[in-house]
């Protein structure tokens, strides 16, 4: 199959964009692979054939005319667009070369019941891929889309770019623990609440050696260096920015944290899962359970509760055996069910039977 993957996101790189590269990429092996971005910061991560467009908005005829274009001269049999702006045109460009099109989806949206909805969702939309069963129940019941058109798919990690990064299990009693959480500095991942709640957990015990770091960025970090001063947090939390290759600091890590109110499936999570760490995460609107099985590869918390997060990192930090039988737990579910041969073999059956389904 020849794919053609669109994403016009214009505040660079994520957790959205890492995703959609990475199954590009494992497609790749097999499959003609061709991406349309809009940021130049995407562009830098693909190493597919590419081309740069405006994708000004949902009609921007000129970003319409150069995909028919691109469509016809690579011979695209399906279209994999990633953003809510891509939804419309890749519809269009669909419906205009007779291609499939399959929307992707990452994050729970609740959609209205209205006439451009179902037309996006609906009537250009010939499957819909997401990555949580939470996502698919919360689309089902908006009534824009059928539901037999939405497909779960759990995308993959690249284990074999993760492997060289393994380090072995050893002796972690009387050393400093590490916490890692990564993802852009934003409202909906709450990197406050993470500060909140590390700050309650140096609060529990005197002479705790445990250090967080942040890697990301993004516009709240004023914010978040505003409240680690005022929580005194000065010398434990450090803000790494954007981190290019954020493995090796994955490998060195203890725990992960996630704190993000909604999630769909997040792909750090599973990577620093892979890595060795043990994780702890907010429910995140329900798609995080369907990897983590609270107390056996990972704790669980309800958004919002400090306390409960600093009682987790307090278990963790005082039973260094516990965390590590989490961790290895973490780590196998991660390699069983993310696997790269999976995603390819079921991406690739669920644009046959959206081809099947338009003849």
């Amino acid at each position: 199959m020849n794919f053609l993957f669109l994403n016009s996101a214009s505040r660079g790189w994520g957790g959205n964009e890492q995703s959609i590269t990475l199954t590009a990429r494992i497609l790749s092996a097999r499959h003609e692979i061709v991406f349309a971005y809009r940021d130049e910061e995407i562009g830098s991560h693909l190493n597919f054939t590419k081309y740069q467009l405006p994708f000004t908005f949902e009609g921007d005829f000129y970003t319409i005319a150069r995909l028919v274009a691109i469509v016809k001269k690579h011979r695209i049999d399906v279209i994999i667009p990633s953003k809510r702006k891509d939804y419309a045109i890749a519809g269009i460009v669909s419906r205009l070369c007779g291609t499939v099109n399959i929307l992707w989806l990452g994050a729970r949206r609740e959609l209205q019941n209205s006439w451009v909805n179902r037309l996006v969702y609906g009537t250009l939309a010939d499957g819909i891929i997401v990555n949580a069963r939470q996502i698919k129940e919360t689309l089902a019941k908006s009534g824009v889309v059928d539901e037999r058109k939405i497909k779960v798919l759990y995308r993959g990690i690249d284990s074999t770019a993760l492997d060289r990064y393994l380090r072995p299990s050893g002796d972690e009693a009387g050393r400093t623990m590490k916490i890692t959480a990564m993802g852009r500095l934003d409202k909906n991942k709450s990197h406050d609440l993470l500060l909140r709640g590390f700050a309650r957990f140096l609060a529990l015990r005197p002479g705790i050696e445990a250090r967080l770091e942040i890697l990301g960025e993004g516009n709240e970090r004023p914010n978040l260096e505003r409240l680690i001063g005022e929580l005194g947090l000065e010398t434990r939390v450090m803000l790494r920015g954007f981190c290019a290759d954020p493995y090796p600091e994955l490998a060195r890590s203890d725990v992960f944290a996630m704190t993000s109110e909604s999630e769909g499936l997040s792909i750090a999570l599973l990577e620093a899962m892979y890595l060795g760490n043990a994780p702890v995460s907010t429910y995140a609107g329900g798609g995080v359970t369907e990897i983590i099985d609270d107390g056996k590869n990972g704790l669980l918390f309800e958004y919002g509760d400090e306390k409960a997060l600093a009682s987790h990192l307090l278990k963790l930090y005082l039973e260094p055996e516990y965390r590590r039988r989490i961790a290895d737990a973490a780590r196998q579910s991660v390699a069983e069910r993310y696997s790269a041969a999976r995603v390819e073999r079921e991406v690739i059956a669920f644009c046959k039977e959206a081809q099947a389904s338009k003849q």
